[in-house]
């Protein structure tokens, strides 16, 4: 059983995952970000890899991202950086980012790297489910990592059945079809897009991402998913003086 699963078989509800930029603000704290996070109580994390034409990053994420290459991230450097992770990290690691990169670095080796310093799962949000099933699952399934796929409320029943047969870990279900950093949005129809996921009774297990900022909004994603992810609200913390003497407190005030 790897990372990923053991935590949702052992942890069903309320659970925190903390996504970062990796390379923000410094080129050099990527798991001393992450190591942080885990003594504060995450119980898993997102480290993004930056691309120059973020299309589904709000403002926050895209200067993240902007500075972070300006620093000299790439996946090289973040493969490098990872490879004394599990010396220091035990909770499960995704990496996050978009499909073009990925693709000129190769899938394959890609995939191979992630494995190696002992990443659990990808998230790539402009990764078509048809090429992924088609042309680079194998690769994933070889390497033991998990394709995290995404729901919008615009998403059918019948894409997300497929979704699910296709996860082995759980799933990523956005608050909103708008780009990251907004307030997470409780209208009616949101709840019922909610009610509506939660009610198929899916196998894999479901993450709200997109506008969550505090204890209120974590707490109202965890009535209709087993958790939620924190993205802008913590990239925002990264950018004071001290951070890393600030996550304790910041993971408290999410979790309550």
């Amino acid at each position: 059983m790897n990372r990923l699963n053991h935590l949702f078989a052992t942890k069903k509800d309320n659970l925190l995952s903390i996504y970062y930029t990796a390379g923000y603000p410094e080129i050099n704290t990527t798991v001393d970000i992450a190591e942080a996070l885990e003594k504060a109580g995450a119980d898993f994390l997102e480290i993004g890899f930056p691309y120059s034409d973020p299309v589904a990053d709000g403002p926050t994420i895209q200067h993240s991202s902007q500075q972070a290459l300006d620093n000299g991230m790439t996946l090289n450097v973040l493969f490098d950086q990872l490879k004394d992770l599990r010396k220091r990290v035990t909770i499960p690691i995704l990496l996050m980012g978009y499909v073009n990169p990925i693709v000129q670095y190769g899938v394959e080796l890609f995939c191979k790297k992630a494995a190696e310093v002992g990443v659990d799962g990808v998230i790539v949000p402009d990764l078509p489910m048809y090429e992924y099933e088609t042309m680079y699952a194998k690769y994933f399934i070889d390497s033991s990592l998990s394709n995290i796929f995404l729901v919008t409320p615009q998403t059918s029943p019948d894409r997300i059945r497929k979704i699910d047969a296709l996860s082995n870990s759980f799933i990523y279900l956005l608050s909103s079809s708008s780009i990251t950093g907004g307030s997470l949005n409780v209208s009616d129809s949101i709840e019922a897009y909610y009610a509506r996921v939660k009610a198929m009774q899916l196998n894999n297990p479901t993450i709200i991402g997109f506008g969550i900022s505090d204890n209120a909004t974590f707490k109202k994603a965890c009535q209709y998913a087993n958790g939620a992810i924190v993205g802008s609200k913590f990239v925002k913390l990264l950018g004071k003086d001290n951070y890393l003497d600030k996550i304790p407190a910041f993971v408290k005030s999410i979790k309550g």
